[in-house]
């Protein structure tokens, strides 16, 4: 679960340019020029743990910059890039990389980052099948993702953030765990393949090229019925639309790529014990609606126990 949120590429109104002086953007800046293109604006999109950045007409940058996270290091950025690229050039219904830069990932003044090419966004809610049946035509294409990926790393990275027993009180620590632990031995011998990691829908846009995937640093092998089940989980179990998440199972389904309802389960289970791990290093300090969701998956927990 990515412990940090980022607006891949999308257009949207952008606050004030932000100084070409901030330290994350002057390495955007200067790692564009080295690469040959010279930045004619800098357009804050988002500025959080990491600062994503317009620099031309096309071209947005995306910037780390947070040092704190259980994320560290650049194994994982290096991960998010290749798998962006293989789907870049296969063709997949994906933000794209910056076709006139070298994927990377770079690095300059300590900052990781790489390059997007800028898409617009048309600020419609992404249709639940359709979503599914890109998603669909992402893991055809990953499939053949020639790079080894880390086995249920989501589900082992979330078994490594309740060491931390600060996060939860002793019994959710111990819900939480079971649950993980549970989930780690009823998927480890099911069909893996590379897999986006966190599939739901604030991270499928619905742009002028139609929809497009995004966010693909959670990236980790594991089996399809992950990604549906993150897909389908807050419309069935926290919104209770049957309609909808039936729409993205039969969606899925129609790209040819069978679903094992067991393991769809499985993995929904695993999904809710996931985020609930997650939710700490997210939301450090939830809203009251956050709270309540984050109560009602510990409640589905209890009762699936």
């Amino acid at each position: 679960m990515a412990a940090f949120r980022h607006s891949l590429a999308a257009y949207m109104p952008a606050p004030d340019p932000i100084p070409a002086s901030n330290p994350a953007a002057r390495a955007a800046i200067e790692t564009a020029l080295r690469l040959g293109i010279a930045a004619d604006r800098c357009e804050v999109l988002q500025d959080g743990h990491t600062l994503v950045v317009r620099l031309t007409e096309s071209l947005v940058a995306r910037v780390v910059q947070g040092e704190d996270g259980p994320r560290q290091g650049m194994e994982w950025f290096a991960r998010e890039t290749a798998i962006a690229q293989h789907l870049t050039e296969n063709g997949a219904p994906v933000i794209p990389l910056h076709p006139d830069i070298p994927p990377g990932p770079h690095e300059h003044l300590g900052f990781p980052l790489n390059f997007w090419e800028l898409v617009t966004a048309t600020g419609e809610a992404p249709c639940p099948a359709e979503a599914a049946r890109r998603l669909g035509r992402c893991h055809r294409i990953l499939h053949d993702f020639p790079q080894p990926l880390p086995r249920l790393a989501i589900l082992t990275e979330a078994l490594a953030l309740l060491k931390n027993r600060a996060l939860f009180p002793d019994k959710t620590l111990a819900l939480l765990h079971r649950h993980l632990m549970q989930s780690l031995e009823a998927l480890q011998d099911c069909p893996l393949q590379p897999l986006h990691g966190d599939a739901h829908m604030g991270n499928v846009l619905a742009t002028t090229r139609g929809l497009l995937w995004t966010d693909w640093e959670d990236a980790f092998a594991g089996p399809v019925e992950w990604d549906v089940a993150s897909l389908l989980w807050n419309a069935r179990f926290l919104d209770g639309d049957a309609a909808a998440a039936d729409q993205i199972v039969a969606g899925y389904e129609e790209t040819g790529a069978p679903l094992d309802h067991r393991i769809l389960e499985h993995c929904c289970t695993a999904r809710a014990a996931v985020m609930s791990a997650w939710y700490p290093i997210l939301y450090p300090n939830p809203s009251p609606e956050r709270q309540a969701k984050l109560q009602h998956r510990l409640a589905w927990l209890e009762e699936r126990a």
